[in-house]
């Protein structure tokens, strides 16, 4: 390599780097949605993939700073021909997919998916994650300056990735274009790394000058960057889930704490430090605001709440990442920096993927960091005359020990565990008001203010939350999503999974056997199974894909054959346990369950062994998109007989997924007929919800007879949307059916 380090002017320098930097972070984050939709039809929609997944990232990520910090030990132009040789024979695995194979049937998405994951992009992904340290260190070798501020270009690079995939490349680009278009972006990369290595510098001496500038780190700087990177972390993937499943289910909205997770690293990274400093000056406000809606519940304020959460996580992820930023050490040691970094991003992982949904019943890892946040969270007192209340160590100690005794009394009497007899709004708005009071004169003193924040939340609704955990069987939580029995008044048993109500159960007596909700006797679903008899006889084949409370066991008739699918196990143990609901136990006891992915399940059984299906496996207002695909259409086509009837419920709050069906049926061949149920107010009060379910069946003799027998009347055509083509394994997105475009 010739030397060109001397003739590179600074700001051609610069952009060589930032642009290879933001390359690089633009392809790591563009590979991993895209992996995912890959991986959709083979392993199914489960959130236990994803957190799988998302924890192989984390380790490859971590795997590629720490390949960045062992190489800094060589020589600037032989880190340069190690890493290049290493990008040529990675290259080997493009163009960029998953490899041949298909899981067992009974397969723990636990070990399988990293294995295929790390099989498949391992090789790749290592390379790419090591760029944004190990180019930072290139250009303080060659003479670029302070490397650190890079590291916000980095992140806007990885922000741009993120936003790309579900905004552009998804919806206008088929799964074959998408593997591609990403190997073009790392043929270009590896001509931006060429770049940069030709402007390191031959001389050992310069190379000195660098990387003997500095005192080392101590374990204790290193620990405290890694739990300052922690912190972030899990609170980014903490809120995540905190509004998906308690706050609002809006499909994308996982992109939002993602993305601005990822922006904090650019403001607390950049070389103007004026925002970075303004946002930290609110962070402890702000994070009081947060502790406010930690224990919020879905309600008419949901996104204002979401809001807040949102606003929380960057505020206080900004204000961390800025105490790290002015942290860091000297360049000959940012290796080492960024691979605690990394340490801390994986632990954050670790702890809300693996450790929280094994230990927790309830998404408590939330208000667990936003204490941990407040006690992290370094700034001066609000007011001067506050702070000369902590100044004297022996006056501050007796202060704290008796305020941290009165927020804690006032928590309690302000969710009615202590005076019950008292409790009202007026009372808990007083309590509220004490705590917010105290933990404004409490910044500064680090564990008081913490108490606060953590009264705040017990306050509201915390201790509520606890007490529902004390109670065994209320709470239930999963990979799959945290699920909620309780009884709303004396005659109604409801299971709630997230913001969405996924059972209700009559207590009144002669009615506890009554289809509600969705399945009424008057939806599509409620017409269609009263209608099977006559349709295929008295021993007619039926399957439901998703078990619920188990609400639908109650239509089946003497003779017929059910079969049912659900992939969470811990749903089959809230259903059949009597003493949450006894639709099972006394409408079929000895139920044939499948537990797994459904699509997965069917595509492994005999074909022609059903002659009704439907599928009603949504989770809250998210869609499993491979259960919507052509291919999962053909699955269903095989599974039943040729007059076999498929059913398919579409209630949505977000997602109008009538079109998605309509192009289905129009490209497979099927026959669809639509059923809005729109419940009266007598109706209503028997907890008979709107609903929308499509029929569908290769035969339209079917359809007609299901007309006859249930009222053509109750039916209506299935709209086509033109130009919208059918999901596929290899194409789809949401964007086009999301309801925002009519409101």
């Amino acid at each position: 390599m010739s030397d060109m380090s001397g003739t590179a002017a600074p700001r051609a320098l610069r952009l060589c780097f930032v642009v290879t930097i933001c390359t690089g972070s633009f392809l790591l984050f563009l590979v991993q949605p895209m992996i995912a939709r890959m991986a959709l039809p083979r392993l199914g929609g489960a959130p236990a993939v994803w957190n799988s997944a998302m924890l192989v990232y984390q380790a490859l990520l971590l795997g590629g700073y720490a390949y960045a910090h062992g190489l800094g030990r060589l020589a600037a132009r032989r880190q340069a021909l190690v890493h290049i040789l290493l990008f040529v024979a990675a290259a080997a695995m493009l163009p960029i997919g998953l490899i041949a194979g298909n899981p067992p049937p009974d397969f723990s998405p636990i070990f399988w998916v990293p294995w295929l994951l790390v099989a498949s992009i391992g090789p790749l992904f290592f390379v790419v994650a090591a760029q944004a340290p190990l180019m930072q260190r290139w250009f303080a070798l060659s003479g670029g300056g302070d490397p650190y501020p890079l590291y916000a270009a980095s992140n806007l690079g990885s922000f741009a990735g993120l936003l790309a995939y579900p905004l552009l490349v998804e919806p206008f680009m088929p799964v074959a274009g998408q593997r591609w278009l990403w190997t073009g972006g790392y043929a270009l990369l590896l001509v931006l790394v060429i770049a940069c290595a030709r402007l390191l510098p031959a001389d050992a001496t310069a190379e000195r000058a660098v990387t003997d500038a500095g005192a080392r780190p101590t374990t204790r700087q290193f620990l405290m960057w890694i739990l300052l990177a922690a912190v972030p972390s899990g609170l980014m993937l903490s809120t995540s889930l905190h509004l998906t499943t308690d706050i609002v289910a809006m499909p994308l909205l996982w992109v939002m704490p993602l993305g601005l997770y990822l922006l904090s690293f650019s403001v607390a990274f950049s070389e103007g430090r004026a925002l970075a400093s303004a946002i930290t000056a609110i962070a402890p406000l702000i994070l009081l605001m947060g502790a406010c809606s930690a224990f919020a519940d879905a309600s008419d304020y949901a996104f204002v709440i979401a809001f807040v959460t949102l606003l929380v996580l960057f505020v206080t992820a900004v204000a961390l990442h800025s105490q790290m930023y002015d942290l860091r050490p000297a360049p000959a040691h940012l290796t080492r920096f960024y691979l605690a970094m990394s340490i801390g991003g994986a632990l954050g992982g670790v702890f809300c993927a693996l450790i929280a949904p094994l230990v927790f019943d309830w998404t408590y890892e939330h208000p667990i960091l936003i204490a941990l946040a407040a006690l992290l969270l370094v700034r001066e007192p609000l007011f001067a005359w506050a702070g000369r209340l902590w100044t004297d160590p022996a006056r501050a100690g007796r202060l704290t020990a008796w305020l941290l005794l009165v927020g804690f009394l006032a928590s309690m009497v302000g969710d009615g565990v202590l005076l019950s007899s008292i409790k009202s709004d007026g009372v808990k708005a007083a309590c509220f008001v004490l705590i917010i009071a105290i933990g404004v004169v409490a910044i500064g003193n680090r564990w008081l203010y913490a108490g606060c924040a953590v009264y705040l939340m017990l306050c509201l609704g915390g201790w509520g939350k606890l007490a529902l955990s004390a109670n065994a069987g209320t709470l239930t939580r999963s990979y799959f999503g945290v699920y909620m029995v309780r009884n709303n008044g004396p005659e109604q048993r409801l299971l709630v999974h997230g913001t969405t109500v996924h059972g209700i159960q009559n207590r009144a007596k002669g009615r506890e056997l009554e289809p509600t909700s969705y399945y009424a006797p008057l939806s599509g679903v409620g017409l269609a199974m009263k209608a099977a008899p006559e349709l295929y006889g008295p021993h007619a084949r039926i399957g439901i894909v998703g078990l619920g409370a188990g609400t639908l066991a109650c239509y089946r008739q003497p003779g017929q054959q059910w079969r049912f699918y659900e992939i969470d196990p811990a749903i089959v143990g809230i259903a059949r346990d009597p003493k949450n609901f006894n639709f099972l136990q006394r409408c079929q006891p000895d139920a044939d369950i499948a537990v797994g992915d459904a699509r997965i399940v069917l595509a492994g059984e005999p074909s022609a062994g059903l002659d009704v299906l439907a599928i009603d496996a949504f989770s809250s207002d998210t869609v499993p998109m491979h259960l919507l695909t052509r291919e999962a259409f053909d699955t269903y086509a095989r599974r039943l007989t040729p007059n076999g009837l498929l059913l398919v419920h579409i209630s949505n709050r977000y997602l109008d997924l009538q079109p998605v069906i309509a192009a289905a049926a129009r490209e497979g061949g099927w026959q669809a007929a639509m059923r809005y149920y729109r419940p009266s107010a007598e109706e209503k009060a028997r907890n008979y919800s709107a609903s929308i379910w499509i029929v569908l069946s290769h035969d339209p003799t079917v359809l007609t007879k299901l007309e006859t027998v249930s009222g053509k009347e109750n039916w209506e055509a299935v709209e086509m949307r033109p130009g919208f083509g059918a999901w596929t394994d290899d194409h789809g997105s949401i964007l086009p059916i999301l309801r925002i475009w009519e409101r």
